[in-house]
């Protein structure tokens, strides 16, 4: 394994107070983490030792940016297809260096050193009294018990909105990293408790086209492969050879488990084909509690579905700014055709945990949603393919199984899988009987008769049958990640399809935990927003799949019946593996070629199909219908039939 820290990362992020340390990662929120306790101020906490912030930068055009995207991506246009280096990008689009030069004067006024890190974003250093003194926020320090397996940790975060200097503002738009709350989820699941005893040999899904070749629960890149019919676009020799995947992710792996899972699978592989770069410092050692499992799968899956390419983790503490630069050193380094991750949360909180940054001279307000928007449409420009999991709490995102359950249901959807500029993939259930086991030696048969949304209502007479509701039961919400965005609005590429909605009227998310109830927000209604997921693949724990895994609290273990839409992010990052090598060609931003072909007459019929119409089946509220819905998109691919249709285009 190739290890390697991003230069400026490791120059700066390493300095950043209270984030991970190289030796202990830090826990991702659960239901279960503790509250945080205030210690103090950040500066008679920690003194004057240095904080590191990443500033973004306003596109010197942003309109310009956003019109070269549709012409690129417009089969009729001169400019189809013609993407950018990031040097060309930087040069259209990004902040001259004059401009650059002047901010980065004009903050050392307040004691702050900086430095470019890519096109649109700039790292900041300074001690804790310069930052606040900056940026106008004060700064506290929170630490969090030990609990359970996850260590005590501590983090910073503002107790009031920050301020961009006046001074700077007309170039700097946000501040990313006063908080370096741990925020981020993984989209991984394991089925729950209450079916730790069912019976799966039965289980066989339907002859033919479609089949698995192990039992669901024990599926892997080569049950995905059958299922999905990659092996006709295998047979001719491709691997991804040539190509290279990006991950970004919040947490480290164990290297020999990957190379373990491909060798089971007869898979031919280099050894040299990980590199790993440690953004801002790396996430610390791989554990449990900070989610090393997610990292672990998705190095397996995308490297086992394209065993021919290279692979490069970016892999970052779980902050808002980490996640950030993560996405940052993968655009900018431009080496990875396709990059995916399996993190994220609920696309309000960002406003909620990051406090917003007003600009003085607009008196706006901007989260750091947008500062990952300019660095997603960077990649669009240079034609890399960014896929991103929508969950696993079905259509009730702000209501994930990872959060506390005082706070009442509301649609939602998770980003970063809502940006336009990023494919979002959700979630299905296979066919097939599963046989569950039951008190006095009983069992329950449930029949799925059809490939189906994945939600858990299916089990429902099984958690009845065993005592439960839904909730304690475990099965809600849960399900492929889908709705309405009502951050972003609906991108060009999906207007005029059947299918998409705007938001529900009458959503709001309340924390019910306080007498009086207190509304955090009510939900725009109506609104034309961003229709998630894109496209879907089988994520049911139930029919899932395996995992080679090193536990740091119980050593290494062959996991099974995982599943989330953290698998299809990868499985899709390799399957542009494939396609682009099969295609000599970059494919870029899938969605816009996606829509094309859904809205085609022969997107789900006759022998060329690129999509399987998933018309089964909910998650939660939204149904699968024929053709697109808000649960699982477009529907799942025949790998083989969409490798066809996008060669078509290059």
């Amino acid at each position: 394994m190739n290890i390697r820290f991003h230069a400026i990362a490791l120059a700066l992020g390493a300095l950043t107070a209270f984030g991970a340390s190289a030796a202990a990662a830090a826990p991702y929120p659960t239901k279960t983490t503790p509250a945080a306790r205030d210690i103090g101020a950040l500066d008679e906490v920690s003194g004057a030792s240095p904080v590191s912030l990443t500033l973004s930068l306003k596109l010197r055009d942003e309109q310009a940016a956003h019109a070269l995207f549709k012409s690129i991506y417009t089969q009729s246009s001169a400019n189809f297809l013609q993407f950018l280096t990031p040097s060309q990008f930087r040069a259209q689009f990004a902040q001259p260096d004059a401009a650059v030069a002047d901010v980065i004067a004009k903050l050392s006024a307040y004691g702050l050193t900086a430095e470019r890190s890519g096109a649109s974003t700039l790292r900041v250093t300074g001690t804790p009294a310069n930052v606040q003194s900056a940026f106008n926020v004060s700064l506290r320090v929170y630490e969090v018990a030990a609990n359970g397996t996850a260590p005590s940790y501590r983090y910073r975060a503002p107790i009031n909105k920050a301020t961009v200097p006046a001074e700077v503002s007309s170039v700097v738009d946000q501040v990313v990293g006063l908080s370096t709350r741990p925020q981020f989820v993984p989209h991984h699941i394991k089925a729950v408790a209450t079916r730790s005893k069912q019976e799966t040999a039965k289980q066989t899904p339907p002859n033919g086209k479609g089949t698995t070749t192990n039992q669901p629960g024990f599926l892997t890149v080569a049950d995905f492969e059958q299922y999905y019919d990659a092996l006709p676009l295998i047979a001719k020799g491709v691997t991804g050879s040539g190509r290279t995947l990006g991950i970004v992710t919040l947490a480290a792996f164990t290297e020999s488990d990957a190379f373990a899972y491909w060798s089971a699978l007869g898979l031919k592989v280099s050894k040299n084909r990980i590199t790993v770069d440690n953004i801002d410092g790396g996430p610390g050692a791989p554990s449990d509690a900070s989610g090393s499992i997610d990292t672990t799968l998705d190095v397996e899956q995308s490297g086992g579905v394209a065993p021919g390419a290279k692979i490069i983790v970016y892999q970052a503490p779980n902050t808002n700014q980490a996640f950030l630069d993560a996405f940052v050193a993968a655009v900018e380094d431009n080496q990875a055709e396709s990059v995916s991750t399996s993190w994220g949360e609920w696309e309000w909180f960002d406003n909620l945990v990051n406090a917003p940054v007003t600009d003085p001279y607009t008196g706006e307000t901007v989260s750091s949603l947008k500062a990952f928007d300019e660095i997603f449409l960077q990649a669009a420009l240079q034609g890399q393919s960014l896929f991103a999991s929508s969950g696993d709490a079905g259509a009730y995102d702000a209501n994930d199984g990872n959060l506390p359950p005082d706070f009442s249901l509301a649609l939602s959807v998770d980003n970063p899988a809502s940006d336009p500029y990023i494919t979002a993939v959700g979630g299905t259930t296979l066919a097939g009987e599963q046989v569950y086991g039951l008190p006095n030696n009983q069992t329950l048969t449930v029949s799925i008769p059809s490939e189906r949304v994945w939600s858990w209502d299916y089990l429902v007479p099984l958690c009845d049958d065993l005592g439960y509701d839904p909730i304690n039961c475990g099965i809600f919400p849960v399900g492929s990640g889908g709705g309405i965005s009502f951050e972003w609005r609906r991108p060009f590429y999906q207007e005029g399809l059947a299918g998409i909605q705007k938001t529900q009227p009458d959503q709001s998310f309340i924390y019910e935990d306080v007498i009086p109830p207190q509304t955090l927000i009510d939900i725009p209604s109506h609104f034309a927003g961003r229709n998630v997921p894109d496209i879907s693949a089988n994520a049911d724990p139930d029919t899932g799949y395996v995992i080679y895994y090193t536990s740091d609290q119980t050593g290494f273990a062959i996991e099974t019946f995982y599943g989330g839409t953290s698998f299809i992010g990868p499985q899709f990052n390799g399957v542009v593996g494939l396609i682009g090598q099969y295609a000599h060609a970059r494919l870029g931003l899938l969605n816009v070629a996606l829509y094309q072909l859904a809205s085609g007459p022969s997107a789900y019929t006759g022998t060329g199909a690129p999509f399987n119409v998933i018309e089964y089946g909910n998650n939660d509220f939204f149904l699968g219908r024929d053709g697109y819905s808000p649960a699982v998109g477009i529907g799942t691919p025949d790998v083989t039939n969409l490798a066809e249709a996008l060669k078509k285009q290059f």
